[in-house]
């Protein structure tokens, strides 16, 4: 084949780009759908030393350490209450509409614990108001004792500051983040006397469960005295457990006193 002039070889190039040709084809056929004679092995994991944490996998927040260095961190009742409110690591603060932090009067030789904040309580900011709590008032008033009472004043906290979905019972995992800022309220508090209320306050300050079988039987939580009591909640639902619970006040009237 004679030779191809440039300008007849640009000529003929425009007017296959003209055509819409966008590729030059080769001299011969390529088959791109061909697999290579041999398959690259796939290179197996670099062994990571004992110890050494990978680069790329960030080292992930033990909840329950920063808890116990944030409530450490606290010297007063607010700088406690700045730290909770701070406290990123617990699921329930984001769907609660208030911090409840405590009642009554700080400094008071009672202490209540209470578990978990309902309904009435998560608006409001304050714990055992609703119906469990007038009858929590009531019994305290029937020893001469209340929230308000300047001369016989009662301090009242929850083991959770935030409500719980559809006011469910606390998970282990939220009352190991919240055990450390608990015994931090209990300490800057310094009641002489403490009454746990239902279960969640047994499990969080003495590990234990069972509140119809560990009521009435005094305790002790980081060297203060321990009294598990019937939450008001279920004197609400079995009338006939007053009497069990009468009996507990009586103990804890005479602790005071005594004490």
């Amino acid at each position: 084949m004679d030779s191809v002039e440039y300008h007849q070889a640009v000529a003929l190039l425009d007017w296959q780009v003209e055509l819409g040709a966008t590729e030059a084809i080769c001299d011969s056929p390529v088959n791109r759908y061909e697999l290579p004679a041999a398959m690259e092995k796939p290179k197996a994991p670099t062994a990571v030393a004992p110890g050494k944490p990978e680069l790329f996998r960030p080292r992930q927040a033990d909840p329950v350490a920063e808890a116990e260095r944030a409530a450490a961190g606290a010297s007063t009742l607010e700088d406690l209450r700045a730290a909770l409110a701070g406290f990123e690591h617990c699921e329930l603060r984001k769907g609660a509409r208030n911090l409840v932090f405590s009642d009554g009067i700080a400094g008071a030789p009672l202490m209540v614990v209470g578990e978990a904040p309902g309904r009435q309580e998560d608006r409001a900011g304050r714990p055992l108001i609703g119906p469990a709590g007038q009858m929590l008032d009531r019994m305290l008033a029937a020893i001469g004792m209340g929230r308000d009472r300047a001369e016989a004043p009662v301090y009242i906290a929850n083991v959770l500051p935030w409500r719980p979905p559809q006011g469910r019972d606390a998970s282990a995992e939220e009352i190991a983040m919240m055990r450390p800022f608990m015994l931090r309220h209990i300490a800057l508090a310094g009641p002489k006397a403490l009454v746990l209320i239902g279960n969640t306050s047994c499990e969080t300050l003495l590990e234990k469960r069972g509140i119809t079988r560990l009521r009435g039987q005094w305790a002790e939580v980081a060297g203060i005295p321990a009294l598990p009591m019937l939450h008001p909640a279920y004197l609400l639902r079995n009338p006939a457990a007053k009497r069990e619970s009468w009996a507990d006040l009586l103990s804890l009237q005479a602790r005071l006193r005594d004490g």
